[in-house]
């Protein structure tokens, strides 16, 4: 269906004229320009203007190219089809393997019932020491996960993949938000040659790409955790790295809007932004999604806007420290930094609780 014509083009953002078509924040538009089709997606309406976001580049585009709308907004597969697969942010496979859709999802589900949700979830037993002992878990979790380059996290990563589906059965999904395509590619190798692929299903939207592809990743990685908690009942992993990554593009996309920032450039609807993202992951009676949440903190500074906003919605961390990865011990984990929200006495025990090693006797 025609919707209008696009009167201006930039990298992250086009502009359309609505012809009488009734649009909404969200909904799918596409132009065809040759051989080459465009996606976009509507982020505001004013008036009779629509602002688009390109999920490509826009190289071609000119004022007066039609744009159509189409019949579904942004989907992702939503099948057992997701396994050992590599996913782009819209949905589209990029590990170069043909897949046979068994069916698709929204990417934007509505909200679980508040009545679904439990919030008094089980033990989660990750099986390494480390965290259990310091940062007990229980499903549902959110854990952010602290630490530079080379300390460890793939390692870690590994390892709760493969003792998850060991002790529960269960799969993992991995969101990489702003990576470089090289990490990208080793962790899909590392996967592959510890025989945790087929465990797994990722979704990369890569450093190189645009703002919304780093945005919408996020949403792509919920939505295969949500198919693995609603629909197999498992009690999933998901991985993201790096969420602040998300915040970035959301403050992109946000200034080619001509929006009024708040601190250090964010914007204003920074709560809501990362509230959509966090409120998806919860536990319910047959399932949970508990999440690692890679944090980059800009400038050392933990009393950033963004980062504060963050770890609002967090149960606790795991801070890998170099320092104890250059005495070789693995999990690096820096046990005093390492905190949960769990380590209560009526929730893990007198004995635990108030061991020798968490008291500093």
């Amino acid at each position: 269906m025609l919707a209008g014509k696009i009167i201006s083009v930039s990298d992250l953002l086009v502009e359309v004229l609505l012809s009488g078509v009734q649009v909404k924040k969200r909904d799918m538009m596409y132009a065809v320009k040759g051989e080459k089709t465009y996606r976009f997606e509507v982020e505001d309406i004013e008036g009779n203007i629509a602002s688009l976001v390109p999920f490509s580049n826009v190289a071609g585009l000119s004022r007066g190219t039609e744009v159509y709308k189409a019949e579904e907004g942004l989907q992702m597969e939503y099948s057992d089809a997701i396994l050992g697969r590599v996913f782009s942010p819209y949905g589209d496979p990029i590990d170069k393997k043909p897949i046979e859709s068994q069916g698709k999802r929204t990417v934007y589900p509505d909200p679980l019932p508040l009545g679904t949700i439990d919030v008094n979830g089980s033990m989660l037993w990750t099986g390494i020491k480390a965290l259990d002992f310091f940062a007990p878990m229980q499903k549902g979790f959110k854990m952010g996960l602290l630490g530079g380059a080379g300390v460890g996290k793939t390692v870690v990563i590994k390892e709760l993949i493969h003792n998850v589906y060991q002790g529960l059965g269960s799969n993992s999904v991995f969101t990489g938000v702003g990576e470089r395509s090289r990490e990208g590619r080793e962790l899909y190798d590392e996967m592959e040659e510890s025989g945790l692929l087929d465990k797994i299903a990722m979704v990369f939207g890569q450093m190189g790409e645009n703002s919304a592809s780093r945005s919408h990743a996020i949403y792509g990685g919920l939505t295969l955790a949500e198919y693995l908690r609603d629909e197999k009942n498992q009690d999933v992993l998901l991985f993201i790295d790096n969420i602040y990554r998300a915040v970035q593009a959301y403050s992109e996309i946000s200034a080619m809007e001509n929006r009024m920032p708040i601190e250090n450039g964010y914007p204003a609807t920074l709560d809501s932004d990362v509230s959509e993202i966090e409120e998806r992951i919860n536990s319910t009676g047959d399932g949970s999604i508990t999440s690692f949440q890679a944090i980059y903190i800009p400038a050392d500074d933990i009393t950033d806007a963004a980062v504060q906003t963050i770890m609002g919605h967090l149960d606790g961390q795991v801070v890998l420290s170099r320092k104890v990865a250059e005495k070789g011990l693995y999990p690096a984990v820096d046990v005093f930094q390492t905190s949960s929200t769990l380590m209560e006495v009526e929730r893990v025990g007198k004995r635990h609780r108030l061991s020798p090693a968490l008291s500093g006797t």
